[in-house]
């Protein structure tokens, strides 16, 4: 077999070993981590389901948004409403709560589809602009629309519940480990997130995924060369807005209770920093960004009495959510000056490095 056959091989055989190896680990963690790792990475998990959908509106389509939280929101308040049975004295219909989840992030698709011909119309700052609008709607609502969201308080998250399996605080015993609802929800974040992973890049990797980045390159040649631009657009669209339902929907079990002030501007500017950090238009890329920028505040909160400047709040130094928000902004900057790719797109030219004598794509010789 030739040399030129046989590297492309070994790569593959080594990247399928890494992720094997990577998977046991994620499989094994709740057995030997503590509530505020695991805490830390379901909220890492769900960050990485939200990232993914916006990168396929924002990186792949170039469909700028800016309401992403507002989908996140309807995806954690509609799952309350469709899984409380109203002995709070707000609005439940006391459905099973696998099909409490599956409705929310359905109707997170749909008001996504309700907006739809909206981006359909409007493109670049004027289409953020307006996603931007759907964040202060939702603020009003609530905080005003007591009987459904709890007001300003919020109001709590009934716990999951699946094959007789309830992913509350209630211990179960595996292997001698207790297990309460931080571990039961690990499995169903990685099973969550590995089903959306995968889909996403089974869509980018189809025509689905060459049509979005044929619109994103160039909106009106795409239309010449036949490709049905507001329906794709129309459909990216709902597509990201079901994946901010769903993150919403793993959002608020791990919070046990949604508030509206998390559901703000502050979280949909959040979410594009993460797709910039690690590289627009990539599954994996959004992966990294959101575990970097969803993990750095829990990190500086975490040893804020070992880092210097870094301090509780009220104590007279930078708390820690405004230190990160510092970091991951300067990390955007440095992104886009220096790796426009994201932090996947600097790994990959690192693995891909030609030969003596070999040139790259657009070098002349």
């Amino acid at each position: 077999m030739s040399e030129v056959l046989v590297k492309p091989l070994r790569l593959v055989r080594s990247r399928t070993y890494l992720w094997a190896a990577g998977g046991v680990v994620l499989l094994a963690l709740p057995f030997y981590l503590d509530r505020f790792w695991l805490q830390a990475g379901l909220f890492a998990m769900a960050a990485a389901i939200g990232a993914i959908g916006i990168n396929l509106l924002t990186g792949a389509t170039g469909q700028l948004s800016m309401g992403h939280a507002f989908f996140l929101a309807v995806g954690a308040y509609g799952y309350c409403v469709f899984a409380a049975d109203g002995g709070d004295g707000l609005t439940g219909l006391g459905l099973p709560t696998w099909l409490a989840a599956v409705l929310a992030t359905l109707v997170a698709g749909a008001a996504g589809g309700l907006f739809s011909p909206i981006s359909g119309r409007l493109s670049g700052a004027y289409l953020g602009i307006a996603t931007l609008a759907l964040v202060f709607i939702g603020q009003h609502v609530m905080f005003n629309a007591h009987d459904l969201t709890g007001g300003a308080n919020g109001r709590d998250v009934p716990p999951l519940s699946l094959f007789g399996l309830t992913f509350d605080d209630r211990e179960l015993l595996v292997a001698a480990v207790p297990f309460g609802s931080a571990e039961k929800l690990w499995y169903a974040g990685l099973v969550l997130l590995a089903a959306g992973a995968l889909f996403a890049r089974g869509v980018l990797r189809g025509r689905p995924g060459r049509a979005m980045n044929a619109i994103r390159d160039h909106r009106i040649a795409a239309g010449v060369l036949g490709v049905p631009v507001a329906r794709h657009r129309a459909a990216v669209f709902v597509l990201s807005s079901m994946y901010a339902g769903l993150a919403g929907v793993l959002l608020a079990l791990v919070f046990q209770r949604t508030v509206p002030d998390y559901f703000g501007i502050t979280l949909s500017l959040e979410y594009l920093a993460m797709i910039v950090i690690g590289g627009l238009g990539s599954v994996s890329g959004a992966v990294a960004g959101a575990v970097f920028v969803s993990l750095l505040p829990q990190l500086l909160t975490r040893y804020s009495d070992a880092l210097p400047l870094v301090s509780a709040p009220g104590t007279g130094g930078i708390a820690p959510g405004e230190a990160s928000r510092y970091l991951y902004g300067a990390a955007v900057v440095l992104v886009v000056l220096f790796l426009p790719g994201g932090l996947v797109g600097a790994a990959a030219r690192r693995h891909v490095r030609p030969r003596s004598g070999e040139i790259h794509p657009g070098e002349e010789r």
